[in-house]
């Protein structure tokens, strides 16, 4: 994961950037602003962590322009802890807002936060199978299909456990919980719904004879 330091102290950019290195994050540097447009221009950022009073160009300004290239997470970090700073970044779509002086593991412990937030908000894509777990929506060949809950929660498995042979009592106890007095028919039955609502990525879904299911990845 690569992540901008943005800050027109060097020392602080330096223990910032030890602290992340020592996480297993791959850090890029910037002084300004601008230095820091140019960085999001030629790299791929996954993150920003920037402070606001800076010369040449502001982080609020700075932000408000790399978020039109592209929509990156941003910890803004400030001397200054009043609230009208803060609401200016949150206008500005920015996920957190650190004051200084500040401890380095609890900003490493922030930017864990934010990208466990964002790996979990990314959509499940398996071949023209497209899940969106915010929305609750599946899509094949970017189409919306309409699945019942507990085909949507079986799909979701699948996916999540894609290559894997999943046996049926595995399915029923994880699908439909302990609790649930069914059998096997019962998966079987949304195994063959599910397939039709695939489409030509039906056989995706492959028997494993004398046991349960599986999904396979082609790649």
């Amino acid at each position: 994961m690569n992540i901008l330091i943005v800050d027109d102290e060097a020392l602080i950019r330096s223990v910032i950037k030890e602290y992340l290195q020592l996480e297993g994050y791959n850090t890029y540097e910037a002084e300004n602003g601008i230095e820091a447009i140019d960085v999001c221009k030629k790299n791929d950022i996954d993150l920003v962590i920037m402070d606001i009073m800076m010369p040449k160009m502001d982080g609020y300004t700075a932000c408000k322009e790399i978020k039109k290239v592209k929509d990156i997470p941003f910890i803004m970090l400030s001397a200054r802890s009043e609230e009208y700073d803060k609401l200016i970044g949150f206008d500005l779509g920015i996920d957190d807002y650190v004051t200084k002086p500040f401890s380095p593991k609890e900003l490493v412990a922030r930017v864990k936060a934010i990208t466990k937030r964002n790996k979990q908000s990314d959509p499940l894509i398996l071949a023209g199978i497209k899940i969106d777990d915010l929305a609750h929506e599946v899509y094949i060949d970017e189409n919306l299909v309409l699945l019942t809950p507990k085909e949507y929660d079986l799909l979701k498995y699948l996916i999540e456990n894609k290559n894997i042979a999943l046996s049926r009592e595995n399915l029923l106890s994880n699908i439909w919980g302990y609790d649930f007095y069914g059998d096997d028919r019962t998966v079987d039955t949304h195994i063959k719904t599910l397939r039709a609502h695939l489409g030509k990525y039906r056989n995706l879904i492959k028997t494993v004879r004398g046991m349960g299911y599986k999904i396979e990845d082609k790649k």
